[in-house]
Order: structure tokens, then C-alpha cells, then sequence
């Protein structure tokens, strides 16, 4: 009897640990082919895979940022072809986050399946939606493009650029040098609800006395002739008021123009608008026109003249240098090298630029943890943290998220580059703003109410 159990117990043992042996060869097997997470190196070690995500939105009826996820694979190409990062090859998922809410945190939820150690140069206004995922598995999200209030605000976000807020500021007060009257012309959405509070901050560091009108208008509209009407009307007012003495030229040649300034940031629809301000009859009033980059781009003003773009003279506000500018030499290369003739890939567009550089950074801080250092969500974060500058080559100042260096602004507490530099449309070319120089705009910006 003893024996004959023995033999059974025996028989079990063996016919079980067989079947453990079966279902750990079929899922680790099945985690190859599909990645679940079982990926060399994000612990540690040369010669594995670092994975990381970028996300953008593309097809959709208002803004597209095909570029940034066009730029990551590039860059995916370049690194790899060079040997890696430490010796580690570069895994770039790209996710289309559809501007909805829904598809940001769809895109959120792909990175944490795939384990992806950082969400790298992404775009999306949806910052509630994609954050806190990423925030509950300890994934930073670096370089983003700006839109959101949270990428200003969660602890494991890592802005590149003053996002939004800078640009606005920075508009506000470049225009605050040639108009008395500015009419703002914006998506009405959350994120579209701060912008008339950031662009007066930098418009009243002016003219503390005036304030800009707050033109509100859909976001995926084909049509904006009333919302253009309205922008002609709330920034003609100070026609035949008394103008400073003491403004540059080019300042004073714009405030001649009697129909004061009109400011338009509504994204890829930038265009649609200043196609219906076109029609109407705005010849006798001659406003200033102004945008920011990202709303407007070089393409945009090739595809509508060039010189005879209605652009032409236009204001913009960007946060890093001219796209003509040396500087952005590397990454031109690279994608000449790299694209593959992918379309999307616009050297000259604010999201193209931001990407590479988000990548630059988290190559640098990679490189920063040793070749067999722990390559996780919370390594990366940690050597963000405590990083005391991370170069990008002159493009940004050096960049620092330790607490010592954030800015006191409010609702934007995880700002770390407020620089903007001051643009024009000239010959049908985006030039550097004659007799203006990059300016920072933290001081501004901490005055402001709070608008996060």
C-alpha cells in the first residue's frame, strides 16, 4: 500500500512539474512576441532594451502632431545606428492619442502594459487623463509639448519648454510694445480657458492699464468669419489714441496700424481663422497680426505665398531659436539621415524641435546612470531629481528639475525653462525679431494671477 502511494506521489510530482515547465516556456515565449514587459536591460545591464513611448495626435479635425512621432522613430534609427544608449538599443512605441481624453489615457495605459521607462516628447491637451496612470506606475513624462496644466505640476513631469504659459506671456508682451488694443482669439476648451490670463500677464508688464478681449471660437470649426469680425472690432478700439514716443521703430511702424493687434492660437486652425479674417475688409483698418510658433510655422506661411502669405509681417512668439539658426544643425542631419522620407518629419515645426530635444535629455540622463545602472521609470526620475543641468546644445538654457530651481509661479510649479525669443514674418521667411532679444519670462509669469 505504502509503496504503490509513493509511486503515485511520484508520478504527480513529475506530471506537474512538467506542466509548469510547459505554461513558463509558452509565456515567456508569448512575452517575446508580444512584449509584455519582459524586456533586457530596463533593469540594468549593457547590451538589453531600453523601451519608451511618444504620443501625438494625428487624423483629427483639430490639432495634428504627426511630427513628434515621426522625429522619435528618426531619432530611434540615429541612436541605434551609433550603438545605443550605454550599449543599449532605443525601443520607441509611438501611440495616436486622437485628442480625446479617452485616447490619451489609452495611450497611458499601452506604455504601462509595455513597461516603458519614460513617455518622451509627446503632445496632448488631456494632462488629467494621461498623468495619473503614468504617475501610479512611476513612468516620468519628459518633454512634453505644454498644453496641459499638469505637465506643470506633477512631480514626474519634466517640461523642456514654458509650454503655453511662456508663449502667451511672451505674445502678451511683445504686442504690448505695438498696440493699445489686442484681441485674443483661442479654442473654447479647459486648456483654452487659461490663455486670456497668460497673454495679459505679459500684455499689462506693458501697458498696466489695458487688457486683452477674449475671443472665444470651436476648435475644429471650417468657418470663422463671426469670430474674426468680433477680433476686428475689440481691436480697432484705440484707433486715433495717443501712441508712446519712446518705441522702437518696428514697434511704432505696427502701432500706426490703426486696427490694433489680433492674436490668434488655435492650433492647426490658426490657419482656417486668418483665412476668414482675410475675407473681410480689413485693408482700411490694418491689424497686427500675431500667433505663436506651433499655430503658425514656416510651412504655413510657404503654403499660403510666402511673401504674399498674409503672414507677412506677422508676429510669433516661440521658445527656442529661429529654425535657420545653426543650432538646430544635428537634428536637421539626423533627419535627413533618418526619416526616411516621412513627411511628417518637419524640421522647421515647434513639435519636431521639442521632440528632439526631450530625447536629448533622456539620452543624457540614460548615459548618466553607467552602462550597468538600473534603467526603470524610478532610476530615470531619480536622475532627473537630482541632476544639476542637462544640456541640449544651446537650444534651451540647462535644463534643471532639482526643487532649488523650480520657478515660483503659480499653478506651473514644475517650470524650468521660462526663455522665449521674439520672431517676425519677413520676405516670407520667420526670422528673429529685429532689436528684440530672448527674454525670460519667469518674472512675469509670478506676478500673474494664477491660472493653472
Amino acid at each position: 500500500m505504502t509503496d504503490w502511494r509513493t509511486a503515485s506521489r511520484s508520478r504527480s510530482r513529475t506530471l506537474l512539474t512538467r506542466a509548469v515547465t510547459t505554461v513558463t516556456s509558452t509565456v515567456a515565449g508569448a512575452c517575446l512576441l508580444t512584449g509584455c514587459g519582459l524586456v533586457p536591460g530596463a533593469t540594468g545591464g549593457s547590451g538589453g532594451t531600453i523601451t519608451v513611448m511618444t504620443w501625438a495626435p494625428e487624423g483629427t479635425k483639430a490639432t495634428n502632431m504627426g511630427g513628434m512621432p515621426a522625429m522619435a522613430k528618426a531619432y530611434e534609427r540615429w541612436i541605434n545606428g551609433k550603438g545605443g544608449i550605454n550599449g543599449r538599443k532605443l525601443h520607441v512605441l509611438t501611440c495616436n492619442e486622437h485628442n480625446t481624453a479617452g485616447g490619451a489615457a489609452d495611450c497611458a495605459r499601452q506604455a504601462i502594459a509595455a513597461r516603458a521607462v519614460a513617455v518622451v516628447g509627446s503632445y496632448s491637451q488631456w494632462g488629467r487623463a494621461f498623468m495619473a496612470p503614468l504617475e501610479a506606475e512611476g513612468i516620468p513624462f519628459i518633454g512634453g509639448y505644454g498644453v496641459s496644466a499638469e505637465e506643470f505640476q506633477s512631480t514626474l513631469s519634466y517640461p523642456v519648454n514654458g509650454g503655453q504659459p511662456v508663449l502667451l506671456a511672451g505674445a502678451g508682451h511683445q504686442l504690448g510694445k505695438a498696440c493699445d488694443d489686442v484681441a485674443l482669439v483661442r479654442p473654447d476648451t479647459l486648456a483654452g480657458d487659461s490663455m486670456p490670463i497668460l497673454l495679459n500677464a505679459g500684455f499689462k508688464a506693458v501697458k498696466p492699464q489695458r487688457e486683452a478681449a477674449d475671443v472665444r471660437a470651436p476648435e475644429d470649426s471650417a468657418n470663422y468669419v463671426d469670430e474674426a469680425r468680433a477680433a476686428l472690432t475689440e481691436a480697432a478700439k484705440s484707433k486715433g489714441k495717443e501712441k508712446d514716443k519712446d518705441r522702437e521703430k518696428t514697434a511704432a511702424a505696427a502701432s500706426d496700424k490703426d486696427g490694433g493687434c489680433v492674436a490668434a492660437v488655435l492650433g492647426e486652425r490658426t490657419e482656417t481663422f486668418f483665412d476668414s479674417f482675410r475675407r473681410l475688409d480689413t485693408q482700411a483698418k490694418k491689424p497686427q497680426l500675431s500667433s505663436v510658433l506651433g499655430s503658425v510655422s514656416q510651412s504655413l506661411v510657404d503654403r499660403t505665398g510666402g511673401k504674399e502669405s498674409q503672414f507677412e509681417g506677422a508676429y510669433v512668439t516661440s521658445w527656442y531659436p529661429v529654425s535657420g539658426d545653426p543650432l538646430w544643425q544635428p537634428m536637421r542631419k539626423v533627419i535627413a539621415e533618418n526619416a526616411f522620407g516621412d513627411n511628417r518629419v518637419n524640421p522647421d515645426d515647434t513639435g519636431t524641435q521639442t521632440t528632439w530635444i526631450a530625447y536629448s535629455v533622456f539620452s543624457e540622463i540614460v548615459k548618466r546612470l553607467g552602462k550597468d545602472g538600473e534603467v526603470t521609470g524610478r532610476t530615470v526620475s531619480r536622475a532627473l531629481n537630482h541632476s544639476p543641468g542637462v544640456e541640449t546644445g544651446g537650444l534651451t538654457p540647462g535644463l534643471s528639475w532639482r526643487y532649488q530651481d523650480m520657478r515660483a509661479v503659480g499653478g506651473f510649479p514644475r517650470m524650468a525653462n521660462c526663455r522665449v525669443t521674439f520672431q517676425v514674418v519677413q520676405d516670407g521667411r520667420i526670422v528673429a525679431q529685429p532689436g528684440e532679444t530672448t527674454m525670460d519670462m519667469t518674472q512675469t509669469l509670478e506676478a500673474a494671477p494664477r491660472s493653472g
